[in-house]
This record gives structure tokens, C-alpha cells and sequence, in this order.
């Protein structure tokens, strides 16, 4: 199996993991695993989903799939463990963040404070080969996280969708934004950071949410020795 989902998800997301194709998906991501390495570990493959409960999500942020060295994924996106060196695109998150609420640049890559108030860092694919970037890509996860953010969706509870890049874009179809905020831009990867710094995503995030009737995230990350 690939791993357990969180009880908050499985009123939500159980008949998924019943369906075919994720029996196939299951299977698949299990013989990857007797072959190598496989990220994350199975007991974090639904970390993202065990971090944020379904009934307190504020915000959505996608990302593709998960970091493919070794000790890196955790299964949050964009976030690596504590001690683990921070990648090229969540520095570039970090630039950002300090040139628009002014938070220090963090000495470590761990997203899970901002997990912890209601950011669901969502990868769309959520599993990969050691060293293989999107290695396990249209294998089935993309129809699991699409019921994930069509979950979302449907809530009565707005939230914000969090699409940076064109391939976190192609989900907008699948957002109801008469009742939901998106905000969109550029990825913060090395290819495209000149058009994605400058663009104040957290400000405008915590706009949104403040409409909604939320309490804004608090994006600072804390220092290791904090």
C-alpha cells in the first residue's frame, strides 16, 4: 500500500483509493520501491494531507512533484527537512517573502508552520524515482490530487488557490472561483524568478483571505535556534 490516509480526508477522498486506477497507482509506486529509492518514504507520502486537515484549509499551494534527492522530500511541496540545503526555488519563495512582508530568509527549507495554519502544500505528483525528476508522472497520481483540489473546491468554506507556473495553472478549471480567490504567477524557479520576484504573492494571499473572513497566514519561518 502506499500509505494511510489522514481521517480528516477520508469522508472526502476514501472511495478514491477503492477506484482502479489507484489499486494500478498502488502497485506501480510498489514495485518502484523494490527496484530503488523511491521519495518520500511511504509514511509520508500523504504528509500534506496529515499536516492540514480538510476542515481548516485557508490555502492551496501546488506544486509538480516531489524533490528527488536523497533526504530531501517529506512530502510537503517546495519543503525540505530541517538541516537539508534549501532548494534554488524555495530560496527564491524566500526572497519574496522578505522583499514583501519584510520576514527574515529563514536558515532552513521547513514549510511546516505554514502547514500547520491551514497552507496545504500540495504536490500534483506524489511520489518519484531517486534522482528522476517527474519520473512518476501520469501514472496516476494527477487523478488523485485533481479529487484533492476538486475537494477543496467544493467546501463551503472559501479558500485561496495558490498557482505559480503554467503547470499549477491547468488547474483552474477544476476551482470554483465564485466562491474561492486565486492567485497566480510566475514559478519561483531559476528559470522564471525574474518574473515571479516582485510579484508580492503573500501580501496579496493574505488579502484574500482576510476578505474571506480568516485569519491571515503569519509566513515568517522561524530560525532553527528560534
Amino acid at each position: 500500500m502506499i500509505g494511510e490516509l489522514p481521517g480528516s480526508w477520508q469522508s472526502v477522498l476514501g472511495e478514491e483509493l477503492t477506484k482502479p486506477y489507484f489499486k494500478e497507482l498502488s502497485d506501480f509506486v510498489e514495485t518502484e520501491r523494490s527496484r530503488g529509492p523511491v521519495h518520500p518514504p511511504r509514511e509520508e507520502v500523504f504528509a500534506a494531507l496529515e499536516a492540514t486537515p480538510y476542515d481548516e484549509i485557508k490555502v492551496v499551494i501546488l506544486g509538480q512533484d516531489p524533490y528527488h534527492g536523497e533526504g530531501q522530500g517529506h512530502g510537503l511541496c517546495f519543503s525540505v527537512r530541517p538541516g537539508v540545503r534549501i532548494p534554488p526555488s524555495l530560496r527564491n519563495i524566500y526572497k519574496e517573502l522578505h522583499a514583501d512582508l519584510g520576514c527574515p530568509v529563514p536558515d532552513n527549507g521547513y514549510l511546516m508552520p505554514w502547514a500547520r495554519q491551514g497552507v496545504l502544500l500540495l504536490n500534483t505528483v506524489l511520489t518519484v524515482r531517486g534522482g528522476e525528476a517527474n519520473s512518476h508522472k501520469g501514472m496516476g497520481w494527477e487523478k488523485f490530487t485533481d479529487a484533492v483540489i476538486h475537494a477543496v473546491s467544493a467546501r463551503t468554506d472559501p479558500a485561496v488557490f495558490v498557482l505559480w507556473g503554467s503547470h499549477a495553472k491547468k488547474k483552474l478549471p477544476l476551482i470554483d472561483t465564485a466562491r474561492h480567490a486565486v492567485v497566480d504567477g510566475a514559478h519561483p524557479s531559476p528559470l522564471s524568478a525574474k518574473k515571479f520576484l516582485g510579484s508580492r504573492p503573500f501580501s496579496r494571499i493574505n488579502a484574500a483571505i482576510a476578505a474571506q473572513g480568516h485569519t491571515p497566514v503569519d509566513w515568517c519561518i522561524p530560525g532553527l535556534g528560534d
